[in-house]
């Protein structure tokens, strides 16, 4: 282990740990997207037999359009695509000819056009009999119970979307929801919240842990604001007033739009941030620690004019600071706090005892004072060797300038295998944890890359291959070794 420091305590990572990132949807399997089923509890096998501590996935909501787990319909649901099709036919919801019929197609990428066309209609099955069979079952009213303060707001909200042919809420003709068609979204809830528990249950079994994503804002077409107008910044027709984004930068001249409402930070102060509560508390009931992203946005956020046709005439305002975190309380969470910062973001960042986040693919362009670069990574941060949102290590080394690789080579000195170089310095780092994407470990060039910022299309779709998680177990003792000697090794699961 390089130059450790003192020790960071916090409540996510008392200790020092190590994690693999990988969405659901990019798990291997028989069906058409990644699943909660066999192969999740698969990639648990791997790593306990690896020794690693955590499992990092993306936000668990229905996507909308662009397919993107960050712009969800929902912070509160869950995602019936990401439903076990075999859990499901165990069950008597579908039958053995409709799971054959949902299958993984040969394209190795998931199919968002597929999913939409073939296994929405399917899960159509699953709600139709699932009314029917759950009618009486005491878990299942329970649970519509328990979380009443979400569920039903979701339950309205699909009704009315379906019943206006899944426009956004602002065009709705039709104002009055199905009850059917409401209990059917119950069912998908029900069915979801079920699954993952008991795939949360068995990671705990083999000593592993679930690191969740938490968006800082929600979607503009989603039940979020349409529930609780309220809580938003809007006009008095419920349109935004202004949206996030963030301001031009040396990777675009016109900043970037993204659109989404933004809060009425007063209004959520006034009630002591009651529905952020719900959200975080909501998560950690289905994580053992959760990622806020985009830190930043507590602290100061970029708000720009709802009719601006770009993000440079947007403006700093002042967000709701420590105020947010001191009504969380102390809770095991994670800070994005990557990008331009002001002073006080890591100011208000350490206040809340949270640990940031360094990235190692942004550590060699100058690394000099860089946070990123393995040398000046401290133990209040978790290592990565890139995010879902970064090209893998190894595409990333195919396009790195002369710099870059000046540089890692005085870093790292000379290596053969780059994504592996690139690993075990953020392990060796004296970061309280260390993530490694899954296409670093598997070795794999940009065609593996998962999103890509500004690119409006063909996000979201790489999956694993069967020969990909053959590859993770025949790697597991290596890992496991690595693991041993950056003193990151789960002390908790045995090797194969």
């Amino acid at each position: 282990m390089s130059n450790a420091s003192h020790a960071f305590r916090c409540r996510a990572f008392p200790q020092r740990t190590a994690g693999v990132l990988l969405h659901l949807t990019a798990l291997t399997g028989n069906g058409p997207v990644g699943s909660a089923g066999a192969h999740a509890r698969q990639f648990i096998d791997f790593l306990a037999a690896a020794g690693f501590t955590w499992w990092q996935v993306c936000p668990l909501g229905p996507t909308g359009y662009g397919d993107s787990p960050y712009q969800a319909l929902s912070v509160f649901a869950g995602n019936p695509y990401l439903l076990d099709l075999a859990n499901l036919e165990a069950r008597g919801l579908l039958n053995a000819d409709e799971v054959k019929a949902a299958g993984r197609n040969g394209q190795g990428h998931t199919d968002y056009g597929r999913l939409w066309h073939e296994l929405r209609p399917l899960l159509k099955h699953v709600t139709l009999r699932g009314c029917v069979a759950l009618a009486k079952d005491h878990a299942f009213q329970l649970f519509k119970q328990q979380h009443a303060s979400w569920l039903l707001p979701w339950m309205r909200y699909s009704a009315l979307r379906e019943q206006n042919q899944f426009t956004a809420p602002a065009t709705w003709k039709i104002t009055k929801p199905d009850g059917e068609l409401m209990m059917e979204a119950a069912v998908l809830q029900f069915l979801f919240h079920e699954q993952w528990l008991a795939l949360k249950k068995y990671a705990h079994q083999k000593g592993v842990k679930l690191l969740g994503d938490e968006p800082i804002y929600v979607s503009a077409d989603g039940c979020d604001m349409w529930a609780h107008p309220e809580l938003f910044q809007l006009d008095r027709n419920l349109k935004p007033i202004a949206v996030a984004g963030v301001p031009p930068d040396y990777f675009s001249e016109d900043g970037q739009l993204w659109g989404n409402p933004l809060y009425d930070w007063n209004r959520h102060a006034q009630n002591n941030f009651s529905w952020w509560r719900s959200r975080v508390h909501h998560d950690l009931n289905l994580f053992d620690a959760v990622r806020i992203d985009h830190f930043r946005g507590i602290h100061d956020y970029w708000s720009v004019p709802a009719d601006a046709p770009n993000a440079r005439h947007g403006r700093w305002k002042q967000g709701p600071g420590i105020d947010f975190t001191h009504a969380l309380g102390d809770l095991p969470l994670v800070a994005e706090d990557l990008g331009l910062l002001s002073p006080g973001v890591d100011m208000l960042r350490q206040a809340a005892g949270l640990p940031g986040m360094s990235v190692l693919q942004f550590g060699f362009s100058n690394p000099k004072n860089n946070p990123h670069h393995p040398s000046q990574i401290t133990p209040d941060r978790v290592a990565y060797s890139g995010t879902h949102d970064n090209d893998t290590v190894q595409g990333w080394l195919d396009h790195a300038s002369e710099t870059e690789k000046q540089n890692l080579q005085e870093s790292l000195g000379a290596f053969t295998n780059g994504p592996i170089a690139i690993a075990r310095a953020a392990l060796e780092s004296p970061a309280v944890c260390a993530i490694i994407a899954t296409q670093d470990l598997l070795g794999l060039g940009s065609e593996a890359r998962f999103n890509t910022p500004g690119k409006a299309q063909g996000n979201w779709t790489w999956r694993m291959s069967d020969a990909h998680m053959e590859s993770l177990f025949a790697q597991a003792p290596m890992w496991r070794e690595i693991l041993t000697q950056s003193q990151r090794i789960n002390a908790s699961v045995g090797g194969i």
